[in-house]
C-alpha cells in the first residue's frame, strides 16, 4: 500500500518569542485522514491540541478545521483557531485579512494582524457564540480541586461559574498569592466532575487573579489529558464575557498573562461586547513558527 504523506507545521501561540506561548501542531491538508487517525496524530503530536485543515463544505468559507485534544475532538478552541488562522494567512496570500472556519461550534471568524510589511503576525477570533452560563458550583468543592481552601477564592464578583462562548469552563477567581500555589488533585477532580458535571473526564478549571483590567491565569483540565495549559484562548474569551456581563458597560478590554508558572508565558487580548444577541467576546495574540515535517501513514 502507498505511503500517505501529510504536512504539517508546529507554532507558538499568544507569544513573541519562540518557546513561549501554547505550542500547536497544524496539518495543513487532511483530506484522506479519518476520525481515528487524527485523534491518534494528536495524541502523538501531545500538545494541547492540533488543528487538521479540510475544505469547506461552503465554498464561501476559508475551510473547515477539526480541533483534537490528546484524547478527544473539541467544538471549538481559542489558541488552535489563532494559530491555524496565521498559519493559513501565510500559506494562501489570496485568503484575504478575514478567514471563515467552519466548526463544530459553528462558524468562527479569524481576523488576521500583519506587519508594516504586510506579513501575518498572529490574529484575533471571535468568538462562535454568545455568553452561556451554565450554573454555578460551590467554593467548598472547587478549591480542593487545585489544591486550594474555600478561603483562597475570591467571590466578590462571581461565585465559581461554569460559562461558555462555545466550550465551557469553570472560571474562579482567587487571590494572587493563592494562583502561584494552585496544583491540581487528580481524584478529587475526578469526583467533583462525576458529582457536579456528571462527567468524568471533562473539567477544565481556569483561575484568574485580576487587577482592573489585567489579568493573570492559569487553566487545569487533567481529566483531559492537559495537566496545565499555557495560553487558553476560549477560556479567556469566556472569562471577558463573564465579566462584560456583571456591569453596565457595552464593551470592555483585557490584559492577560497566563503560563508563567510553566516557563511559558503567554499574552493575550481579549475584548467583550454587548450584541443582540447576547455577549459576545473574541482573544487574539501573537504567533511563532517553530517547526515543519510530515506524517507518513
Amino acid at each position: 500500500m502507498e505511503t500517505r504523506r501529510y504536512p504539517y507545521v508546529t507554532l507558538d501561540v499568544f507569544t513573541d518569542t519562540r518557546f513561549g506561548g501554547n505550542p500547536l501542531a497544524v496539518f495543513t491538508d487532511a483530506q484522506g485522514l479519518n476520525d481515528a487517525e487524527m485523534q491518534s496524530l494528536a495524541a502523538e503530536m501531545n500538545y494541547s491540541e492540533t488543528t487538521f485543515v479540510l475544505p469547506p463544505a461552503n465554498p464561501a468559507n476559508t475551510a473547515r478545521v477539526r480541533i483534537f485534544h490528546r484524547t478527544a475532538e473539541m467544538p471549538f478552541a481559542g489558541h488552535p483557531n489563532v494559530g491555524t488562522g496565521y498559519v493559513l494567512a501565510g500559506l494562501r496570500p489570496d485568503a484575504g485579512d478575514v478567514l471563515r472556519f467552519e466548526e463544530l461550534a459553528g462558524l468562527v471568524e479569524i481576523h488576521i494582524e500583519r506587519d508594516a510589511e504586510g506579513r501575518p503576525i498572529g490574529a484575533e477570533i471571535d468568538a462562535p457564540q454568545p455568553l452561556q452560563i451554565l450554573g454555578t458550583l460551590p467554593a467548598e468543592a472547587i478549591a480542593p480541586c487545585i489544591g486550594l481552601a474555600p478561603a483562597d477564592l475570591v467571590s466578590s464578583a462571581h461565585l465559581p461559574t461554569r460559562a461558555s462562548v462555545g466550550v465551557d469552563f469553570v472560571l474562579v477567581e482567587v487571590t494572587a498569592e493563592a494562583l502561584s500555589r494552585a496544583l491540581p488533585d487528580l481524584a478529587i477532580y475526578r469526583r467533583v466532575a462525576e458529582e457536579h458535571l456528571g462527567a468524568g473526564d471533562r473539567l477544565s478549571i481556569f483561575l484568574y487573579a485580576r487587577t482592573d483590567n489585567r489579568i493573570r491565569a492559569r487553566m487545569f483540565s487533567p481529566l483531559s489529558g492537559t495537566w496545565e495549559d499555557p495560553a487558553t484562548g476560549s477560556a479567556n474569551a469566556a472569562l471577558g464575557a463573564l465579566l462584560l456581563s456583571l456591569g453596565e458597560q457595552t464593551e470592555a478590554r483585557f490584559e492577560v498573562t497566563q503560563g508563567v508558572e510553566m516557563g511559558r508565558p503567554s499574552n493575550l487580548g481579549v475584548r467583550a461586547w454587548r450584541t443582540a444577541d447576547g455577549i459576545r467576546a473574541s482573544v487574539g495574540g501573537n504567533c511563532v513558527p517553530v517547526l515543519r515535517g510530515e506524517a507518513a501513514l
